[in-house]
């Protein structure tokens, strides 16, 4: 329907200004650093990646209900829609934007362990997994190659880049290296969330009136 075609714009204008505002705070850190070091209390940056992640949140719910009819077609990956996948990564989005981690982000075990960063990062992983998960599902819920193509793709870097940041930053190895990749990972996953919404947006508004169980169950097909 058009409606949810506009729903799907709206997001994407959202997330994309997260992505701006993420790499824009960045850039004013003359260090190298984590993505949530940006939001930690006390730091210069704290709120603009507060804001960041509640626009990722309001606009990944968005997109997310613009493709709720959407659904793998493999069964494994059918057991729930790519948009529940989202709705629950932006609901620990959510979390890991109100509690943030304290200053100079330390990692959650050993003597600098303290509960506010544990349930931060772990708010902060399972929400990228989620993430993931909602890429490798819509891969599998598309007729059209290329887009399939890009979000398997899109998968695959996203873990792997994201879990070599953390396995360096968990043993405490290569850092800046570590710091970069993290970022990398997560331009990524916030890119593919903006494509999936286009796509989207083009599908309902193409179709304008049909039924949304006709224009989303083609998603993409026609993009």
């Amino acid at each position: 329907m058009r409606r949810d075609g506009w729903c799907a714009i709206a997001g994407c204008v959202l997330v994309t200004f997260a992505l701006a505002t993420i790499w824009a705070a960045r850039a004013t850190v003359p260090r190298h650093l984590y993505v949530s070091e940006l939001g930690a209390q006390g730091a210069p940056t704290e709120h603009w990646f507060m804001g960041a992640l509640l626009a990722i949140v309001a606009g990944g719910a968005l997109i997310a209900w613009a493709g709720r009819s959407v659904r793998a077609e493999v069964r494994w990956l059918a057991a729930w829609t790519p948009s529940v996948s989202l709705w629950v990564a932006c609901a620990l989005f959510l979390f890991a934007s109100q509690v943030t981690c304290t200053a100079g982000c330390p990692l959650p075990y050993g003597p600098s362990f303290n509960w506010q960063d544990f349930w931060h990062t772990l708010a902060a992983v399972i929400a990228f997994v989620a993430t993931c998960f909602a890429m490798l599902q819509a891969a599998f819920a598309r007729r059209h190659r290329l887009i399939a193509i890009l979000s398997a793709a899109s998968c695959i870097l996203v873990g792997g880049i994201a879990a070599t940041g953390g396995l360096l930053a968990l043993f405490r190895f290569q850092t800046i290296l570590g710091s970069w990749l993290e970022l990398v990972a997560t331009t990524i996953g916030i890119v593919w969330v903006v494509v999936y919404g286009a796509a989207l947006a083009r599908t309902a508004l193409a179709r304008g009136d049909e039924p949304a169980s006709s224009s989303q169950s083609a998603l993409i097909a026609s993009a």
